[in-house]
């Protein structure tokens, strides 16, 4: 199997890795974590039991993805990003099961920039993105920019990351020509190009 795994990083048994994966230094990934293809998991990453990371997944270093957590293909964590699993965490009072840890999905394509904080059961939206140092409270729309603590929309971002100015509802990308419409809040993609 073609995966790399660093001296120091610990992989427990019976995590599933795929393909082309590396995992570099100090990484601990537990035993019923599932890893897609083709992903890099910087230096001091923890990948906690039941999380699932799907294809070309991105993780910086020092990034810990606990249960609850989703990142579907192509997701981009950058360094000392944060995810949350409890609402109400209490240290004499500890929420230890899973069904007590709130789900948060990161859809296909998205970005989570360096020290963003995601607070659990949100859903980030595919290809979305999130300015470093965001704090991320609720759920936040398919290619949409988010900056701020607490974060607020800035605008739209194309599949490939730069900045999209709707005229009249419509957006072409000026760097890929991708075309987008934008209808009641929510962006969809009309032309693309590979």
């Amino acid at each position: 199997m073609n995966v790399y795994v660093h001296p120091s990083a610990i992989v427990d048994q019976g995590a599933q890795i795929g393909e082309g994966t590396e995992i570099w230094h100090f990484t601990h990934v537990s035993s019923s974590a599932i890893i897609g293809s083709q992903c890099s998991l910087g230096q001091n990453v923890y990948i906690d039991n039941h999380v699932t990371l799907g294809n070309g997944v991105k993780i910086q270093n020092n990034v810990s993805v606990y249960e609850g957590v989703i990142l579907q293909d192509d997701v981009f964590c950058g360094s000392s990003m944060v995810f949350t699993n409890e609402l109400s965490p209490r240290s004499a009072f500890p929420h230890d099961k899973s069904i007590e840890y709130k789900k948060t999905v990161v859809e296909r394509g998205a970005t989570i920039g360096a020290n963003a904080t995601i607070i659990c059961g949100v859903t980030i939206g595919e290809w979305a993105f999130v300015a470093p140092g965001a704090i991320i409270k609720r759920d936040i729309p398919p290619y949409s920019l988010y900056a701020g603590s607490p974060a607020r929309q800035m605008g739209w971002i194309c599949m490939c990351g730069v900045n999209l100015a709707f005229r009249g509802g419509q957006a072409k990308c000026r760097d890929c020509d991708r075309e987008y419409r934008l209808e009641q809040d929510r962006v969809t993609i009309t032309k693309q190009y590979s």
